[in-house]
């Protein structure tokens, strides 16, 4: 019984691999940078500093919310894979796994920063930099920003 789950899980989980591309150091990184931000966010609810409900406590909405996004993030890896299989190329998938863990990086980074981990100023200046490039300057990073730069200014 034992090796008949062990070779049904074996199945589904080498299924899973190819559709995704093979498990690398890319899609390896990519699952441990959404594991961390999934993390991080009930942590950040948990504080009542979430920014995915309305009071910033637990939303079993919200968790649900980011786990669909995330089921979506590695639907785009297949799509990529698939893209990658029809030209002829390896690059759309890896520059499609890069650009999703900058974006889990990201929101990593919102989460700790609004539980009230500190941050060097190189990191603050690597965020503003990312944020700009992505688009995606909110209120309390761009406090974080500003207060960095005024710190410059003394």
């Amino acid at each position: 019984m034992k090796e008949n789950i062990c070779t049904i899980i074996g199945v589904i989980g080498g299924f899973f691999a190819a559709l995704l591309g093979g498990w690398d150091s890319a899609l390896t990184t990519l699952v441990i940078f959404m594991t961390i931000d999934f993390a991080t966010g009930l942590i950040a609810a948990a504080m009542g500093k979430s920014k995915h409900s309305k009071t910033g406590r637990l939303s079993s909405r919200a968790s649900w919310v980011g786990l669909a996004k995330k089921v979506c993030t590695l639907l785009m890896i297949v799509v990529a894979v698939r893209i990658d299989l029809l030209v002829g190329t390896t690059y759309v998938r890896d520059a499609t796994c890069i650009g999703f863990c900058v974006n889990e990086l990201l929101s990593i980074i919102e989460n700790t920063s609004g539980m009230g981990v500190p941050y060097p100023d190189s990191i603050k200046k690597a965020i503003e930099v990312l944020q700009k490039k992505a688009g995606r300057l909110d209120d309390e990073i761009q406090e974080m920003i500003d207060e960095f730069e005024g710190d410059d200014e003394i």
